[in-house]
């Protein structure tokens, strides 16, 4: 054999594994209104998946553990998602890369950078409440990324009221068609399991802390004896076989294209508090989750994952994950190719080569060096001030990946040190939480920084995280502003006293305006004058 065959074979092997690996991987997120179950659902596919062996709760009991997710001390504290976490692990050979989104509105902004990262996602429904306010914003995001969806309607275990009110909110609220692939047995204290449309089959369940069990033997129909338990309601018991029926007949419109095209999404019912359906559910995931996608890039090329170039983006930065080190990571998603400790690729921003030296893993607030990772995975790279979010590393020629936008702020307050003797630890945490996107830093004229958000909660954890992680205790003084807009400084004589001029951290300025009537009025007097409520994007 010659040399030129041996290294054909060679690279045709490699290409081969390359494109093996990439259809394990599964990168996906969880979308939900606040307390649909969003972190309890979470922890259950970690125990599934063998991550864990006692799932954590959100409200726990002292002697429960923490959850995975949720590992920030405030997050504990309040009881609610607010940073978006990776969870790694696998099941039945595949390589999940689980990514929770805080459920918060005020951190919608986090969630719609994280929902850049994931090739699926999850919508997670209260059985009691169905499609709420910030589901919509969220599916929203979805329907812009063209991310398919499965839905998870949670809470079955307790009372529902009408299911099919709960689906058909699905269809008139979002503009999907749902498709249930399951149909619970009952449901709050009479739910004795999950139906398996699809395959005739039922799931019991098993006490709080234990996963449920396998799926018992085939059954004949939703008129078959055995289904029913002795104590269940007899007219509880009819109303799980009229429903059942009905959402069977609709399982065979479902089409895979028009599920991948955010036409139908596919339904499923259970409790994650009572682990019911979960292993279904995931089984269910495995099959319909997508592995890494196609990107479509800014000059109208498209990059197929499996292209031997490695190539990736950052998304996410967090300061102190590692209380011991003070350090702060990047998270990257890879989008191509192979990535492999200690590779050299291109940072677009800096225009130079740099090296990666330092990878990990991510298990919440856990982490794990790692050699290798594949287009799908997300890897967590250590940054000393070297990654910014929308940064693009690559192996040249480097992708015009998608830019990731901020968004205008709506809410605005300054923020002052309380302590003096802390001025040097107060600017160091300004400016490596002002780099992660809790908040977004504005500064002054004269150089005092202006704090811009959403919602009030966001300057509520970016004051506990500067007085907590950094000791750096502040005080914030809210401003009458309700909007603003980036602009070119040359306009700023048609801006009147009312109006303040501010700068971000890359010295672009910005305008803040009284009211939204302000800034209609502003627009209608100076139709000439560009307001862009994204920043202007660097050359």
């Amino acid at each position: 054999m010659t040399k030129n065959s041996l290294s054909s074979l060679q690279e045709t092997s490699s290409q081969t594994n390359l494109k093996q690996e990439i259809a394990k991987r599964r990168s996906f997120a969880v979308i939900a209104h606040p307390d649909a179950g969003k972190t309890t659902l979470t922890e259950k596919m970690l125990l599934y998946g063998g991550a864990v062996h006692l799932a954590g709760h959100v409200r726990a009991r002292r002697d429960r553990r923490k959850t995975r997710s949720d590992w920030m001390k405030l997050e504990q504290e309040r009881g609610i998602s607010i940073s978006s976490t990776v969870l790694q692990f696998s099941y039945q050979g595949f390589h999940l890369n689980l990514l929770d989104t805080p459920g918060h509105e005020d951190f919608s902004e986090d969630t719609y950078r994280t929902l850049t990262a994931v090739d699926t996602a999850i919508m997670l429904l209260d059985a009691a409440r169905g499609v709420q306010e910030q589901t919509i914003k969220l599916f929203e995001v979805c329907r812009e990324k063209k991310i398919p969806i499965i839905t998870f309607i949670n809470k079955v275990d307790l009372p529902t009221g009408d299911l099919f009110g709960v689906i058909d909110s699905i269809e008139k609220t979002l503009g999907m068609t749902p498709i249930p692939f399951t149909w619970p047995l009952g449901t709050g204290r009479d739910l004795n399991g999950i139906y398996d449309l699809r395959r005739n089959q039922i799931y019991r369940f098993q006490s709080e802390g234990e996963i449920d069990s396998s799926p018992e033997q085939l059954i004949e129909g939703f008129q078959d004896p055995s289904l029913r338990d002795p104590n269940m309601d007899a007219e509880e018991f009819t109303r799980f076989q009229e429903g059942g029926e009905i959402c069977q007949s609709v399982l065979s419109d479902y089409r895979e294209e028009f599920y991948l095209s955010g036409k139908q999404t596919p339904v499923f019912f259970g409790s994650a508090a009572k682990n019911a359906g979960i292993r279904l559910f995931l089984d269910s995931f495995m099959e319909l989750g997508l592995s890494p996608r196609p990107l479509l890039l800014r000059d109208k090329n498209i990059l197929q994952p499996d292209q031997k170039n490695f190539s990736g983006f950052a998304f996410k930065l967090q300061a102190n994950m590692n209380h011991r080190h003070r350090d702060r990571v990047a998270f990257i998603r890879i989008t191509s190719g192979k990535f492999t400790r200690g590779m050299s690729v291109y940072h677009s921003r800096f225009k130079k080569s740099i090296r990666l030296l330092n990878a990990v893993s991510f298990f919440g607030q856990e982490r794990q060096t790692i050699d290798t990772a594949y287009a799908g995975d997300i890897i967590g790279l250590t940054n000393p001030g070297l990654f910014q979010i929308g940064d693009i590393i690559a192996v040249q020629p480097t992708p015009l990946l998608p830019i990731i936008p901020r968004f205008a702020p709506e809410i605005f307050t300054r923020l002052i040190s309380s302590d003096t003797s802390k001025l040097k630890s107060f600017r160091r945490g300004l400016e490596e939480l002002a780099e992660e996107g809790v908040v977004q830093v504005f500064k002054t004229e004269d150089g005092r920084p202006v704090l811009g958000a959403i919602g009030n909660l966001q300057f509520d954890t970016f004051c506990w995280r500067l007085e907590n992680e950094y000791h750096a205790p502040c005080n914030l003084e809210p401003m009458a502003y309700e909007c603003s807009r980036w602009f070119h400084i040359e306009d700023s004589p048609s801006l009147s006293s009312y109006d303040l001029i501010l700068y971000d951290l890359e010295k672009r300025p910005v305008v803040l305006f009284r009211s939204l009537r302000r800034l209609q009025s502003f627009q209608k007097d100076n139709p000439k004058i560009k307001l862009s409520s994204h920043p202007p994007l660097k050359p």
